[in-house]
């Protein structure tokens, strides 16, 4: 079979995902606080992009820099460049100096205060939270032990975590240190008794036994069902702990509540984790009879071209070409980001409008009311597609007047009822929670008659559903709910 070399010619179409298009894609989907870091960075990174705090006047600028960077040499533009140099000019002429001396004293500083008695105290300024490390090491120092010992005490400190729970052994710490067995078992046993209760223990059976004792009742049956009946404890099994010490079942339970008491995390209340708040992205207010839209545009940086790289594009200053090639381009990524940035506020306006308008009951009478919607619903009411309203409500959050909801929270599936209509399935998982909170904690509902309960109320659903909805609602089984004091 010969070979030969052909030339021909195919006409097709394909989506090409130009830097610019990516970036689009990438901020839609972007939370706020993301969002707001990819902008701090953009004014870090890019010379042409500056903050302005009119957002009139940043669009206004905008606008004419995209224009001008795409004919920056055109004639219709000669009034324009010549308002730009005489902004030049003024920039020029400015006096720096005064204005740079003045930035940098604008805030308090140490020789804003007249008086001592005017200073703020030293400690209201620390905002640092006590961690356990830190709890534990100052005990240690207020501890006599000897110097070995205390090595391998601060060691035994390093090791342990959020929780309160020793995660190391004797061995290890006793090659980091060079001590002996013997001293870091030692140090081990003087660490357990800091404050809290129970720190630095390998397990929970040691750590609530350490905080018995500390209460006194090491030897009492609360200490014995620790020491020798945990398991049969934890499976909730007090017929047979009381069999087996030959007391009452009411002395069983009275232990097991004095047990339910003690903390199995002792270290918690330590912990470093910094609560995140959540910044809603848009708002839904009531006025009147309607529900109005409003953005929350507080905290977003407003972009706008610098006016000294602006001038240059225009003429107004002389530039070699590699700096006028790199200008250029970075102005382009300014604008493209601006514009980004805008198309992602008002797609993000336009689906919150559209599922008000498909949730109004919602807003108006609550949770029982919410409907089944899926994205095509919003997507075909908006004129979009249902990758770009996925993106939009991942991650965005609305301020309503019945609480603080992701957007993607009022999309359900709908679960049928025996009258022929639809139920969201939100709908369905608060009534779920609400029969559980209603329940008596000494007789729970099984799954099957909650699943009884909500065909009285005319919801046909499955039992494996009902189990489904309880887990994801991080609510235990009946058999682990069920309370016998």
């Amino acid at each position: 079979m010969a070979l030969e070399i052909r030339q021909q010619l195919k006409l097709s179409q394909q989506l090409v995902m130009t830097p610019q298009l990516q970036q689009a894609i990438k901020l839609l989907q972007l939370s706020r606080l993301e969002l707001e870091e990819v902008v701090r960075q953009e004014l870090e990174e890019n010379p042409v992009l500056e903050e302005a705090q009119d957002l009139a006047e940043d669009k206004e600028l905008a606008a004419e820099s995209a224009e001008i960077s795409e004919n920056p040499s055109s004639e219709g533009n000669a009034e324009e460049v010549k308002e730009l140099q005489d902004d030049m000019e003024g920039f020029n002429q400015a006096d720096w100096q005064t204005y740079l001396d003045g930035y940098h004293s604008s805030g308090a500083t140490a020789d804003t205060y007249e008086a001592d008695d005017d200073r703020p105290s030293f400690e209201s300024l620390l905002t640092k939270k006590t961690s356990l490390a830190d709890h534990l090491l100052w005990q240690l120092t207020l501890t006599r032990i000897p110097d070995d010992q205390r090595a391998a005490a601060a060691e035994i400190i390093g090791n342990i975590d959020d929780d309160g729970y020793f995660k190391s052994s004797i061995e290890e710490i006793s090659q980091a240190c060079a001590v002996s067995s013997e001293a870091a078992e030692q140090a081990l046993s003087v660490v357990q008794d800091f404050d809290p209760p129970g720190v630095a223990t390998g397990n929970l059976r040691d750590c609530l036994l350490k905080q018995a004792e500390t209460l006194g009742m090491g030897e009492s049956l609360v200490g014995i069902m620790l020491r020798d009946h945990i398991s049969e404890l934890e499976n909730r099994k007090y017929q047979a702990i009381a069999r087996a010490l030959s007391v009452s079942l009411d002395d069983v339970l009275g232990a097991a509540r004095i047990i339910s008491g003690l903390d199995p995390r002792p270290g918690r209340a330590y912990g470093q984790d910094e609560v995140q708040y959540i910044t809603p992205d848009i708002f839904v207010h009531k006025v009147g009879d309607e529900y109005v839209v409003v953005l929350n545009d507080e905290g977003l940086p407003n972009l706008r071209i610098n006016s000294f790289y602006r001038n240059a594009l225009a003429g107004g200053q002389k530039v070699d070409e590699a700096a006028g090639e790199y200008i250029q381009e970075k102005l382009r990524g300014a604008i493209w980001l601006i514009k980004s940035i805008h198309q992602r506020q008002r797609t993000i306006f336009r689906v919150t409008k559209s599922i008000v308008k498909f949730q109004r009951d919602f807003f108006e009478k609550g949770i029982e009311y919410l409907k089944p919607l899926v994205l095509r619903d919003v997507a075909e009411d908006i004129e979009m597609h249902e990758s770009t309203v996925s993106r939009v409500t991942t991650n965005k959050y609305v301020q309503t007047p019945r609480g603080l909801f992701e957007l993607k929270y009022f999309f359900n599936s709908g679960i049928n009822t025996t009258v022929g209509e639809s139920i969201a399935s939100e709908s369905v998982k608060s009534k779920i929670k609400d029969i559980i909170a209603e329940e008596n904690p000494k007789k729970p509902y099984s799954d099957q008659k909650i699943v009884d309960i909500l065909r009285q109320e005319g919801i046909d659903i499955a039992r494996r559903t009902v189990t489904k909805y309880r887990e994801m609602l991080n609510i235990r089984s009946s058999t682990e709910r069920k309370r016998l004091f």
